[in-house]
């Protein structure tokens, strides 16, 4: 069983219009709900790649009431800490004409000491039921920075393997809490950790970086761009399939969906590198997150090019070799 931790969740108000100019009023050609958040995203491409999975997050006020029934009808089991404060919320408006989607997020809500209290005992209970857990997304307020630190710590005692995708003030302390596997937007890392990683040589410094706090597998994405990745001390450049974008938000959620899933079926790691790649290109393609289905990733796999970089792995032939 998957764990996905979500700290920050929202409730997505998705509107239609051929197109917009500011000043102006709109009636929508199309309104509809959905639930947000990397790790809620995470689960919910795990259940279209069939991988059984448990999703656990903050939940608030008539949002959250709204948001616990999307999800119920998406059939994503939840657990939640009820908060005092009402979950966010965020209008996306699709322009028709030309595609472009524009988005206003309301505040995030603020958690209590006493409800990160709650929260870190109910995540350890769920983690030790767990073979792994996912720590996705940002931290909506002070008293929830250190909730994911605390959630690796856990899981490493527990020897449970932890993937962490998360930015904002607290990803530092997450990282000295040695997750198993990171992955990161580039400009993410860059604006969390005020560094540059333009360079490639920039890059790879910085894999290495994480390989020495004992971070087995390291994942830099960036857009259509090069991915660049680690295993142990062995580093690589991938080259996604290019799309036609229509909607990004989510495409890195899918790529970790991806990671999961190759993982949980023990794939080498060229295999799941790629699938990964390609969930994260698949969903950029369309206009709904994470929930590509392997007909749709699949055309995206052979497109995709694995390059080591520096030294190369060895490949040992370790089948039985018998002789009459």
């Amino acid at each position: 069983m998957i764990l996905t931790v979500t700290l920050n969740p929202l409730l997505e108000n998705r509107l239609t219009v051929y197109s917009i100019e500011l000043g102006e009023t709109y009636r929508a050609g199309r309104e509809f709900f959905t639930a947000g958040g990397k790790g809620i995203n995470v689960s919910r491409q795990l259940n279209y790649l069939s991988v059984p999975n448990h999703a656990l997050t903050f939940l608030g006020g008539e949002n959250g009431k709204l948001l616990r029934k999307i999800l119920s009808e998406e059939k994503i089991d939840l657990n939640f800490i009820q908060t005092k404060s009402e979950t966010r919320r965020a209008s996306l408006i699709l322009e028709e004409a030309s595609e472009r989607i524009t988005t206003f997020i309301s505040p995030n809500n603020l958690i209590t000491e006493t409800e990160s209290v709650e929260f870190r005992q109910k995540m350890e209970k769920m983690i030790r039921n767990c073979s792994m857990v996912v720590f996705a997304g940002s931290s909506p307020s002070p008293n929830a920075d250190d909730i994911f630190a605390y959630g690796i710590k856990t899981a490493n005692e527990l020897d449970k393997i932890s993937i962490l995708d998360t930015y904002g003030s607290h990803l530092e302390k997450c990282i000295e809490a040695s997750p198993t596997v990171v992955h990161n937007n580039i400009t993410e890392l860059q604006n969390s950790l005020n560094i540059d990683l333009s360079a490639e040589e920039n890059k790879i410094d910085f894999l290495k970086h994480l390989y020495a706090k004992g971070i087995k597998m390291a994942f830099l994405t960036d857009g259509q761009n090069e991915i660049y990745a680690s295993k142990f001390d062995y580093h690589y450049r991938i080259t996604p399939p290019k799309v036609k974008t229509i909607d990004t938000t989510g495409s890195g959620d899918s790529f970790v969906a991806g990671i999961i899933f190759g993982l949980h079926h023990s794939l080498v790691f060229d295999e799941f590198v790629k699938i990964a790649a390609a969930l994260g290109a698949a969903n950029a393609a369309k206009l709904e997150t994470c929930n590509v289905t392997e007909d749709e990733y699949r055309k995206y796999i052979n497109g995709i090019q694995i390059q080591p970089i520096g030294k190369k792995m060895k490949i040992i032939d370790d089948s039985p070799n018998y002789i009459s």
